[in-house]
């Protein structure tokens, strides 16, 4: 079972080395992990992508919340939320194949970002699946994949905020216990 967890946590040195050696100790390999700056200063927004059990799961984000400098931790993996991915991809181009990689691009809504005499840098956003697609269809062109940049996922919940996302951002337990009674009403 996929689980992606989203935390919030104090950005200081050091952090991102604690998670990762909580990983290694419950010997739990990370497939996608991305960091940065949240909507409140002080705090980074972690987005972590692991395959385990149910258990395991509920394990994992118990043992993050105990983790110091980590504000709060969702399993968002089962709950309404928005994917998304970003990726380089840097193809080999010359004047012979180049409308072909054009055309191609254009097909797969991504966008040229620089352009050379011997090569092309495609940015693509979206699910992993559509960045796979167009990775696979480059790839069957003699190879012309130079290099690939990607950011692993960022994940973020549909709707209104949880209760613990609205104490990370700083917001009182009340206005998060109505926004949580909000998101529960149909």
């Amino acid at each position: 079972m996929l689980h992606t967890f989203v935390a919030y946590v104090e950005d200081l040195p050091g952090v991102l080395t604690r998670v990762a050696s909580l990983f290694r100790r419950l010997n739990i390999n990370i497939s996608s992990l991305t960091v940065g700056r949240s909507e409140r200063p002080g705090l980074s927004r972690l987005t972590l992508v692991c395959e385990a059990s149910a258990s395991a799961g509920h394990r994992i984000r118990a043992s993050l919340f105990k983790l110091e400098n980590v504000v709060d931790v969702d399993d968002i993996a089962q709950a309404p939320s928005v994917t998304r991915e970003l990726a380089l991809i840097k193809v080999a181009a010359s004047p012979r194949n180049r409308a072909q990689i054009f055309d191609l691009v254009e097909v797969f809504r991504a966008r040229i970002v620089d352009l050379t005499s011997e090569s092309l840098l495609i940015e693509m956003t979206g699910v992993e699946s559509k960045i796979e697609g167009l990775i696979e269809v480059l790839r069957e062109d003699d190879g012309r994949i130079l290099e690939i940049c990607r950011s692993g996922k960022m994940t973020m919940r549909r709707g209104h905020h949880t209760s613990g996302v609205l104490r990370a951002m700083g917001a009182g337990v009340a206005d998060a216990a109505e926004q949580d009674r909000a998101a529960a009403q149909p």
